[in-house]
């Protein structure tokens, strides 16, 4: 059964359409009033082999805000719905990715209890016109809309580009192995019997 999901979102503040495979080949076709975003959700797409298309329209006019935040809801949705029921998920996933000189490290639990750890300090407040601190509420909103556990940490870096890359990567990595099915696992992962 494919694990797909096809999220559409609209708001007074944004209209999205957002469509992911957590099968797929890391393809990717994104637009967004946001730049700096689509370049680490393509990131996102590629490093985590998934199959991902967003059209997104947002009142930039205003600032990015809204566009970011809604569309961490609509991937943690999609997610969560392309989840299903759970079946035979690992349910944790990690992985440390360097960047250069930035290394960041991502951990995933698909527990249906949702929460976020985000231990993450750039050296500037923004890359272009794109204020860094919008990428926490990207990860909250993905967080509770995927009922996922999430940290994020980021050990060490100079460049804040390679800083939010290497935050990325690692989140896509530590995604991917976290949806992958185990045909050893019966059921879901846990001694409830339910995440």
């Amino acid at each position: 059964m494919a694990r797909t999901a096809q999220i559409t979102r609209k708001t007074a503040e944004t209209d999205i359409t957002l469509t992911l495979s957590l099968d797929g080949r890391g393809t990717y076709q994104i637009a967004s009033p946001a730049p700096f975003l689509n370049h680490m959700l393509e990131l996102f797409a590629k490093h985590g082999l998934f199959d991902l298309t967003i059209e997104a329209a947002g009142d930039s006019e205003i600032d990015l805000h809204h566009t970011v935040e809604d569309l961490g809801i609509c991937l943690g949705d999609a997610v969560d719905k392309a989840l299903g029921d759970k079946t035979g998920i690992k349910r944790y996933g990690t992985s440390t990715v360097p960047m250069d000189e930035a290394l960041a490290t991502a951990v995933v639990d698909l527990s249906g209890r949702p929460f976020l750890v985000y231990e993450v300090e750039f050296v500037s407040d923004k890359v272009g016109e794109f204020d860094l601190e919008l990428f926490e509420e990207f990860f909250k909103s993905f967080s509770v809309h995927a009922r996922a556990n999430v940290h994020i940490v980021l050990h060490h870096g100079k460049n804040a580009h390679h800083m939010a890359e290497a935050c990325f990567k690692a989140f896509a990595r530590s995604l991917s192995d976290a949806v992958r099915i185990d045909p050893r696992i019966e059921g879901v992962l846990s001694t409830k019997g339910k995440l």
